[in-house]
């Protein structure tokens, strides 16, 4: 019997793992109620359930019901990541149009942060940080964002060795938005903002940087809002669907 409600797509076989994957979005089943789901037959709702277990798109519960499984988790968080580097070009530059000077993407990998986008200031004095450059945990206002919103485990962890302290991720926190002089790199300057993804996770963060002369020991004032703005922007994007 097929389900699909005409939307086949001429191999079978996949129309009816689809059929098992869409069966299981609403939660846990067992094999009865895969066959129930779906209307395949039960060998074949049973072959397709294991043999989708065997690439992780299906998994069983603690009562050994069928469940979607981490792969799909995986596909995801991918294609939001490319989401929110298609997004971030337009939105990086029009930062750096605002505010005057260079702006970064970064995410957290392990105990480093790489820098995945960025729009250099066009003229004068620059503080450059190329795409794929990977700097530490340690220091920074992009460090403290990615910090802040950890499990607390992690973010004690985290802040051994660290130039900024609990009370200032603290600060971060209520504030929404991090800042740092000379921090990471003498005589620089920056602000920085969480990107969250749909389950409102901090997954990136945005940031502006550039010499003390320009932005002052006193960043945040200047040029908080703007970098909230952008981390708004890209946070709205990775939430939309498709």
């Amino acid at each position: 019997m097929d389900n699909s409600g005409g939307a086949s797509s001429g191999v079978g076989v996949l129309d009816k793992a689809a059929l098992v994957l869409s069966a299981l979005e609403s939660g846990p089943a067992t094999l009865a109620g895969l066959v129930t789901a779906t209307g395949l037959a039960r060998p074949t709702a049973h072959r397709l359930a294991v043999a989708l277990e065997h690439h992780r798109m299906v998994a069983r519960d603690m009562q050994g019901r069928f469940i979607l499984g981490p792969r799909l988790s995986e596909l995801a968080a991918a294609a939001g990541e490319d989401r929110l580097l298609a997004t971030a070009g337009p939105v990086l530059t029009h930062l750096r149009d605002v505010t005057g000077e260079s702006a970064q993407l970064y995410r957290r990998q392990g105990d480093m942060r790489i820098c995945v986008a960025a729009a250099e200031r066009l003229s004068g004095l620059r503080d450059t940080v190329p795409v794929g450059s990977t700097l530490p945990m340690k220091a920074g206002s992009a460090a403290q964002v990615l910090m802040a919103w950890e499990e607390p485990e992690r973010l004690h962890r985290g802040l051994q060795g660290a130039r900024f302290t609990a009370t200032a991720l603290s600060g971060v926190r209520r504030r929404g938005w991090a800042q740092s002089i000379g921090e990471r790199e003498p005589g620089v300057a920056s602000v920085s903002a969480p990107v969250r993804g749909p389950s409102n996770r901090v997954v990136a963060a945005v940031s502006v940087s550039g010499p003390i002369e320009r932005l002052t020991r006193h960043p945040g004032r200047m040029h908080a809002q703007a970098v909230i703005d952008a981390a708004l922007r890209l946070s709205e994007a990775l939430r939309r669907t498709g």
